[in-house]
Order: structure tokens, then C-alpha cells, then sequence
């Protein structure tokens, strides 16, 4: 395979490092805060998968108009926003995962996770 067809695949590889690294990063955790950034590094390594699906070489914005050719290769827009919905949600998660540790450290005064073992009815 030549380092041309390397090129095509290295976007995957990048993808699956970054969520490898999040999930090592869940895994080994020993602060809730900690753990909710590597969520997020983890949904970070979605994007990048979904910008790599998507991406055509050589392609264009999907703009149609009097210039451009309908057999000129073009980006695939839905796979762009997928990437766009992906941010949001994955803002809206992180927001309310610091929402949920601001209230553990409240109550319990801890953030380790070990500590927060024994659960109170």
C-alpha cells in the first residue's frame, strides 16, 4: 500500500487514539471532574470520526450553483451535521455532569469516587 493509501486511513486512527486515550482516562480516574473531561476528550474522538466519513478528497462545499459542475465531488453535508449535533450534545452532557459533581461535592464533600461508595437512601 503506498503512503498515499495510509493518508486515507490516518483520520480513523486519530479517531480511535482519542477515544482510547478518554476511556484510559475514565478508567484510571480518581476525581469525578477528571472523569467528566475525558468523557468529553472521548466524545471529542467522535467528531473526528465523523469529519472522516464524510470528508471527500477533492470535493467541495455542497453549494450548488452556476459555477459548479453536478459532477464535481462534494462534501457530504449530512455528515456535517451530524458533527455539529455531536458538539452540542456533548456540551450539554459535560454542563450537566459538572451540574451533578457541584452537587456530590456539596453533599458529600468529596469527589473521589471511592469515597462515594456507600449510597444512603
Amino acid at each position: 500500500m503506498s503512503a498515499a493509501g495510509f493518508a486515507h486511513y490516518y483520520p480513523y486512527g486519530v479517531a480511535g487514539a482519542i477515544v482510547l486515550l478518554g476511556v484510559i482516562g475514565i478508567a484510571i480516574s480518581r476525581d469525578l471532574v477528571h472523569a467528566v473531561v475525558c468523557l468529553s476528550v472521548c466524545q471529542s474522538g467522535t467528531y473526528v470520526f465523523l469529519l472522516a466519513v464524510g470528508y471527500q478528497y477533492g470535493g467541495l462545499a455542497p453549494i450548488f450553483g452556476a459555477t459548479v459542475h453536478r459532477s464535481t465531488p462534494v462534501v457530504d453535508p449530512v455528515v456535517q451535521a451530524l458533527s455539529l449535533t455531536d458538539i452540542v450534545v456533548s456540551a450539554a452532557v459535560t454542563s450537566m455532569l459538572l451540574a451533578l459533581v457541584i452537587q456530590i461535592a456539596k453533599r458529600r464533600r468529596t469527589v473521589d469516587p471511592d469515597e462515594l461508595r456507600s449510597l444512603e437512601g
